[in-house]
């Protein structure tokens, strides 16, 4: 029979081995502040494949690749933050973690890089727990870039219930243009398009700064999804006028918006963009745009 001891002793002793350069056989230099991080060979290999590649290479300057003299370090690890890369190691001893709002992103980014599935799930739960409007945009990033459907599910549910104040923050100024598109499809965004369109201006504005693209090459993408249909004659009016300025729609998806109110529906003009989202501020217009309109 195998029989089980206390389960939160055993993690407990393990815990006291984190960064303990007693009876280590390997450091890690870590981030720009050069941290030093102690850890034990055996346990870094037995937990992640990535560390136990990592520690079996050949020295430097070796001409036998299957030397039985391990490499001692330091390894230099200069992209991540040491209390990232503690918490990694946190993890790798004790099957559990310490996480913040500051790092839990960071940590789920290395989560993937060393394959800890484990740990990535313990992230996202993290995550989901702790979103907030400062940090919804980033978190959705994250999980669009590393495959997190759920936590992308979750996110995007965040974004829907209080869009108004998650296209003032910065993280949605540092969106994607494939992620922001991906929220602008949304039938559910609490926003009027006219506020939509001036949020996805302003994001615009700032990756072409920051990309050095010109402003429509940039927002391509996203403002496909804008529904301009939806605004009415005097907006559009005003819309034209802004543009002159920056190019940010093309002239053609103006004109469609503007078919739409001429031939009083959405005749030419994808569905989608025609239909109303949980925020869109009723204009009597709509009515005519809807597919099942005489």
């Amino acid at each position: 029979a195998r029989l089980q001891g206390d389960v939160a002793a055993f993690s407990g002793a393990l815990r006291t081995l984190v960064n303990n350069p007693q009876f280590s056989d390997v450091m890690f230099v870590v981030g720009q502040e050069q941290q030093k991080v102690f850890a034990h060979r055996c346990v870094l290999a037995c937990r992640c494949q990535v560390f136990r590649g990592m520690l079996s290479q050949a020295p430097v300057g070796s001409q036998d690749s299957s030397s039985s003299i391990p490499p001692q370090g330091p390894f230099i690890l200069g992209n991540v933050q040491p209390e990232v890369f503690l918490a990694v190691i946190e993890f790798l001893y004790t099957n559990s973690v310490t996480l913040n709002s500051h790092i839990a992103l960071e940590v789920l980014t290395s989560s993937v890089e060393y394959g800890l599935q484990d740990l990535c799930k313990l992230c996202v739960k993290f995550i989901k727990d702790t979103l907030s409007v400062e940090q919804v945009c980033e978190a959705l990033q994250a999980a669009v870039t590393y495959g997190q459907v759920d936590l992308q599910q979750h996110c995007l549910a965040f974004i829907e219930g209080c869009t108004a104040a998650v296209v003032r923050t910065q993280g949605f100024r540092e969106l994607s243009d494939v992620v922001l598109a991906r929220v602008l499809r949304s039938d559910r965004l609490a926003a009027d398009e006219l506020d939509l369109v001036q949020a996805v201006r302003e994001w615009a504005h700032v990756s072409s700064a920051v990309l050095e693209r010109p402003v429509p090459e940039v927002a391509a993408l996203p403002v496909r999804e804008l529904r301009l249909p939806l605004l009415a004659p005097s907006e559009l009016v005003t819309l034209e006028s802004c543009n002159q300025q920056d190019l940010l729609i093309p002239v053609e998806n103006i004109a469609a918006a503007w078919r739409a109110h001429a031939l009083r529906k959405g005749s030419g003009v994808p569905s989608r963009l025609c239909r109303p989202r949980r925020g869109t501020r009723p204009r009597d217009h709509h009515r005519h745009l809807e597919p099942h309109a005489k």
